[in-house]
């Protein structure tokens, strides 16, 4: 069975899915960023337990079908951006192959669920990676914003100071109490 869970961001994430699942006896044979697919098919009152236990670890059992593909745009934005050495995505065209639907009508979709443009969201979440690069300060400026396809570093340095308030040195030099959690990115705009 194909369970579909919110606020998976993270390794550490798949890891505490598969022991919560493991230790109810479910079953796991695959659980991967937003999604776990258990042997056993579950019945309305272990669906039930598990969206529980699921709630109290900070996840969330998705049954609804616009839930659910908001969900795996963030999980496919948030694991290319965050979990990929892969540069310069399209995501239009990422998007669109992976859930097998036109851009256009997932961007509205995304617009009108969450009350901010997807186009803006993947914005956030570079910016939030960028962020975690600089504090790394193994790379420079230049090379994040190769590898996270921007178009020059000017680009990268204005668009990081309107959505920071911060320069990428100064933010540098002030550390990492300006992060955010990956599942709390579109919200407090």
């Amino acid at each position: 069975m194909k369970l579909i869970i919110k606020n998976m961001v993270c390794p550490r994430c798949i890891t505490a899915v598969t022991q919560l699942l493991q230790v109810m006896d479910m079953q796991p044979l695959q659980v991967s960023l937003g999604e776990a697919i258990t042997a056993k098919e579950l019945d309305v009152n272990e669906i039930t337990t598990v969206k529980q236990k699921l709630q109290e670890q900070g996840f969330e059992l998705l049954e609804e079908n616009k839930e659910k593909l908001i969900d795996r745009i963030k999980t496919i934005v948030i694991d290319k951006i965050h979990h990929s050495d892969q540069d310069k995505v399209v995501f239009s065209e990422l998007l669109a192959s992976e859930l097998h639907k036109d851009y256009s009508g997932l961007s509205k979709l995304f617009s009108a669920e969450e009350g901010i443009t997807l186009e803006h969201f993947i914005i956030l979440q570079k910016i939030e990676r960028v962020k975690e690069l600089l504090l790394y300060n193994e790379m420079t400026l230049n090379e994040i914003a190769d590898m996270l396809g921007y178009s020059s570093t000017a680009h990268l340095s204005a668009q990081f100071k309107k959505i920071t308030g911060f320069t990428p040195t100064v933010f540098r030099k002030k550390g990492s109490e300006l992060r955010k959690p990956l599942d709390n990115i579109s919200q407090n705009i």
